[in-house]
């Protein structure tokens, strides 16, 4: 749990920012007694914000689920409030060093922050709450069998079922995969956002997934936050196979492969048995295998991956960056953002995610279900 201090300095600096996205453009907007109206909009960003990341405490339904959309939602608007008041706060004096009056821009890109915070948000939304697309990626193998052309891989990852995500979300993502008859279906952690009590009737689609070889997940940080343990079991319940550092072994017409998976990168922070070990996840290995798979939450399990010798790593995490500019965060934290990576002999695929998480947001960054086909390299 955060300390009271580190709350505090938090709640001050957003106190802070939405002073000073108030003191640039409401005045400049020139709408005279109106002020106060724009102040109030702030006021309620300001207050919704962290109502909306506390709302998952309020047992009481549906004042929880509303007071956590309506954070998110102000929490979006006001991500491309404030970058577009930066952005703003630079242009202006460019633009007067080649002879426009600053007071003469002060009004219309005043009116341009408004009105492109308001289209961000509404655009972002449209992207997060669609359907996401599925993306097509080839993983060409060195000395694939011809029994494994072609074997299919479909991915979904990051879905934060919790409370802006239900049923009907990750029913039409369930649907969507059971359509690409899958030979393995692949879950990449986070598919969570609250405890078994308050979602299992909302994560129950699961148990509808369909492929050749079943289903299979993989503990991501959320879960960690949710109670993995409880969630590890109704993830069972439901009928898919967690791999938590271990592996089976799939024979595809007489070809086989390796499908193995890790807890999450972090997990040790929770439970010190549960610490990610790519190593351990290949040990023991009784039958020669083709192709060896990872399910790896994180990307930066990667390294590891590449030392313990598998060929493909499928993780998730990154969203992508979700919606600009946080995209350019990422890298911070991790080895890749997005896509098809290489590391010595390992392929790395990372997805963008299926869903997301906070605000109901997605720019330059979209959602997918991923189907990867192994071909010969």
């Amino acid at each position: 749990m955060p300390s009271r201090l580190s709350i505090f300095i938090v709640l001050s600096l957003l106190a802070a920012l939405h002073a000073f996205i108030g003191w640039r453009i409401l005045p400049a907007l020139d709408i005279g007694h109106f002020q106060w109206l724009g102040a109030l909009l702030l006021l309620a960003s300001l207050v919704l914000i962290p109502g909306g990341l506390a709302a998952t405490g309020i047992r009481r339904q549906p004042l929880s689920d509303r007071l956590a959309w309506a954070g998110m939602l102000a929490m979006g608007w006001f991500s491309s409030l404030l970058l577009l008041t930066l952005l703003r706060e630079v242009l202006v004096p460019v633009l007067a060093l080649t002879g426009v009056p600053a007071t003469t821009l002060a009004l219309p890109t005043a009116w341009l922050v408004v009105a492109g915070s308001a289209v961000l948000t509404l655009i972002g939304f449209f992207n997060a709450r669609r359907l996401a697309a599925v993306v097509e990626v080839e993983i060409p193998i060195a000395g694939l069998p011809v029994s494994l052309h072609g074997f299919s891989i479909v991915q979904i990852s990051d879905i934060h079922v919790g409370p802006t995500i239900k049923r009907r979300y990750l029913q039409a993502i369930v649907d969507r995969v059971n359509g690409l008859t899958p030979d393995v279906v692949a879950v990449t952690g986070d598919l969570v956002d609250g405890s078994v009590q308050q979602l299992a009737n909302h994560t129950a689609p699961l148990a509808q997934l369909q492929s050749r070889h079943g289903a299979y997940f993989v503990t991501g940080n959320h879960e960690y936050y949710s109670n993995a343990p409880a969630w590890i079991n109704e993830v069972r319940r439901l009928g898919l196979t967690v791999l938590m550092n271990e592996h089976v072994v799939l024979d595809h017409d007489g070809g086989a492969l390796m499908l193995a998976g890790v807890t999450d990168y972090g997990a040790h922070h929770f439970d010190e048995s549960h610490r990610s070990d790519p190593h351990a996840a290949i040990a023991d290995a009784r039958v020669a295998t083709a192709v060896k798979v990872l399910l790896a939450h994180q990307p930066r399990s990667a390294a590891a991956a590449a030392d313990a010798g598998f060929d493909l790593q499928l993780s998730g995490h990154t969203h992508g960056g979700q919606f600009f500019p946080w995209n350019f965060f990422v890298p911070l934290q991790q080895p890749y953002v997005a896509g098809l990576n290489r590391l010595r002999n390992l392929w790395i695929y990372t997805s963008r995610g299926t869903g997301y998480w906070g605000p109901p947001k997605r720019l330059l960054a979209p959602s997918e279900i991923t189907r990867l086909r192994l071909v010969p390299a």
